[in-house]
């Protein structure tokens, strides 16, 4: 379910026109004012399970139930945001890449999201979740590095979650620390590409996600 949630969550972020204070304190666009197309309703993140869903919700149906996020901090290129959806409280901190690449260059694609979420109703904490912003090739080995360490990634669409889920708080820990975070794809079409995101603030809004969500 979480796989279709987090699009509606960014759904209710453009629409609240939370990303407006997002977009003054990084100096960066928007986070997606509003979905290009239907296709990107895979890009919601799920931990517990290895398999994606076969045929995901309607996102605004989430954000009908109450899915609209608040922005509860802004620390350095991480926002921080809570939301209700269905009466459950999630909380997660979302970020821009700082830069993009692809080669062949200057290949056209949707934004690009990382995302650690806590759902305590699932008993889920700090799951990291990246929306790529294409549909990965299939088959194709996709990896995220931080702080000298790379971790295999599974892909649905345009996202990427964690193969060993086990790896996932050494993953954390390490993107608490660090500087950057890389994320590299292949598309379907065979675009190679490179995103960085600044991991500048990232502690702070996971130590803000962590207390709002204790509530």
């Amino acid at each position: 379910m979480w796989r279709v949630l987090i699009l509606a969550l960014m759904t209710g972020v453009a629409a609240c026109g939370i990303t407006d204070s997002t977009r003054a304190q990084t100096a960066q666009p928007a986070p997606k004012t509003a979905p290009k197309s239907a296709a990107p309703v895979a890009n919601t993140t799920g931990k517990t399970a290895a398999k994606p869903e076969s045929k995901p919700a309607t996102p605004h149906a989430a954000v009908a139930g109450g899915a609209e996020p608040t922005l509860i901090g802004q620390f350095g290129t991480w926002g921080a945001y809570s939301a209700a959806p269905n009466g459950k409280k999630v909380c997660f901190a979302l970020a821009k890449p700082s830069s993009s690449k692809t080669n062949p260059p200057n290949r056209p694609r949707d934004p690009a999201y990382a995302f650690v979420s806590t759902r305590p109703a699932e008993k889920v904490n700090n799951e990291v979740s990246v929306m790529i912003g294409y549909a990965l090739k299939p088959g194709s080995e996709s990896s995220v590095e931080v702080g000298g360490a790379a971790f295999a990634m599974y892909s649905q669409g345009d996202g990427l979650w964690i193969k060993n889920a086990a790896e996932e708080e050494r993953m954390v820990e390490a993107m608490r620390k660090s500087a950057d975070l890389v994320v590299k794809g292949v598309s379907s079409k065979g675009t190679e590409t490179t995103d960085t995101f600044s991991l500048k603030g990232l502690a702070q809004a996971l130590d803000k996600i962590a207390q709002d969500c204790r509530r």
